[in-house]
């Protein structure tokens, strides 16, 4: 099937070291050339109407998911495109998953697959660009976004709906993700973020969302080294920039901005967010001591403080007899694919089942989106791309397929169907950025308001794409 490329387009600190917050230092927040975290807030509001409860939790699957071995097998298909993994029936008739997810299957009624959605580009961060911006880039492996990422969007057009936590927050940045031309202030808060996810490495550990014993990381700001820096910089930048002070009275609004950056700098609000110790010993392993628990219990508590947008790297460390990535790029000269899936895919049925629990019995499910998915899916056809031998999957933007559970979407069902191989869709084919206008429909953003790139071109929010009606 061919598909029209579009190419319109934080140990604590002393007193003389740099916050580190998310790749950004305060003075970065605060003062000089860049966006700044006070200035962000003082941004034109050109949305009318924006949900002010519905947030968003994408468990991204960094590298790629096989959509044949997880949410849409083909049973029937030929022996070297099926696969080892058998489909069983959740509790909803007609919607089947693999066989090793049977706590998912469980929740069938809580979650909607979406298996038609696709796209053109199938390098990583290519399509993770091409996926999460609705714009293709201009270069094909890209570190960082050329057009705005999904996050970064939201994060520009409802930080003034939040108060002492930040609106989007990420464990790292995505590898050809980032806030493009919004500037540095809406790239998401990081906790400890490790640099290599923005690259082509596959093999870096998995980064931690939550709090670790002895870690070191960006939540050790205090109100004395805040005090310290605003003093120390921030005055004297605003002293250097005498515009701030204009007859329209923009120094009171600055100060009202500087205020609320500080109130998230140093909230104890967004610091125990991150602090699983808060949470039972049962909660803790309903969802499983390991690095997938723990980053979706994370998750939790930060939508529930008031984060509209998480992001989380679904990495894994895999055993180094299965193989080396961890990511999904399980192409044979990374992993045996299917070694990885009986490895790594329990772990996942424990951990994003004991979300959803979590989100239908807190009431979090009429306002917060889970979302499982990566930037593309896996050849239909196993091979093997090296001397070993392994099985393995390649790139596959032309089908994949969508996990969906809460959000007030309507959920148990089935959205879309690929053809007898899981080659492409065959019914309800859709854009992916059908799926990014259905969420920014429900946040209240409008798709059609434009932001001026660095030349000063109108760049519209998505230049395609029409929300998922049966999801509405």
């Amino acid at each position: 099937m061919a598909i029209e490329q579009r190419t319109t387009r934080c140990d604590a600190i002393n007193r003389r070291e740099w916050l580190r917050l998310g790749g950004l230092s305060l003075g970065a927040l605060t003062t000089g050339a860049m966006p700044s975290l006070s200035r962000l807030f003082a941004a034109e509001d050109s949305a009318k109407s924006f949900d002010k409860d519905f947030s968003v939790v994408l468990f991204w699957a960094n590298g790629g998911p096989s959509h044949l071995d997880l949410f849409d097998l083909k049973p029937q298909a030929p022996t070297e495109y099926r696969g080892p993994f058998r489909p069983i029936r959740t509790n909803v008739p007609g919607m089947d998953i693999s066989e090793l997810m049977p706590n998912l299957a469980r929740l069938g009624d809580k979650i909607t697959l979406v298996r038609s959605l696709c796209h053109e580009r199938a390098e990583h961060s290519g399509g993770t660009h091409r996926f999460l911006s609705g714009y293709a880039s201009r270069a094909a492996n890209l570190p960082d976004a050329e057009f705005p990422e999904l996050g970064s969007i939201v994060a520009r057009q409802l930080d003034r709906t939040t108060r002492d936590v930040p609106t989007f927050v990420a464990d790292s940045k995505f590898y050809g993700g980032g806030p493009a031309y919004l500037g540095s202030a809406y790239a998401p808060f990081m906790p400890s973020p490790n640099p290599l996810t923005s690259s082509g490495a596959n093999t870096y550990d998995p980064v931690p969302l939550y709090r670790t014993e002895g870690g070191v990381d960006n939540l050790a700001l205090t109100v004395e080294h805040a005090r310290l820096q605003q003093r120390g910089s921030l005055l004297q930048e605003l002293d250097r920039n005498p515009r701030a002070i204009d007859s329209n009275g923009e120094m009171s609004a600055i100060d009202a901005f500087n205020r609320r950056a500080m109130n998230i700098l140093t909230s104890t609000r967004t610091r125990d967010a991150f602090d699983l110790t808060q949470e039972t010993d049962r909660t803790r392993q309903h969802y499983g001591d390991t690095h997938w628990g723990r980053s979706l219990l994370t998750c939790r508590r930060l939508v529930e403080a008031g984060v509209r947008f998480v992001q989380c790297h679904a990495t894994y460390r895999l055993k180094t007899e299965t193989g080396r990535t961890t990511t999904w790029d399980d192409h044979s000269v990374n992993s045996d694919i299917f070694g990885a899936y009986r490895e790594k895919v329990p772990c996942f049925d424990q951990a994003v089942p004991a979300f959803i629990e979590d989100l239908y019995a807190r009431g979090l499910d009429r306002h917060v989106l889970f979302i499982f998915c990566g930037e593309f899916g896996r050849t239909p056809r196993i091979a093997a791309q090296d001397a070993s031998g392994r099985p393995g999957r390649d790139h596959w933007p032309r089908a994949m397929s969508v996990l969906l559970s809460g959000g007030g979407l309507k959920m148990g069902q089935v959205i879309g169907a690929t053809n007898r191989k899981a080659e492409e869709p065959i019914d309800r084919i859709m854009d992916s950025n059908c799926l990014l206008a259905t969420i920014y429909h429900r946040f209240g953003i409008s798709t059609a308001q434009h932001f001026m790139d660095p030349s000063g071109r109108p760049i519209q929010i998505l230049p395609s794409g029409v929300p998922i009606k049966e999801l509405l």
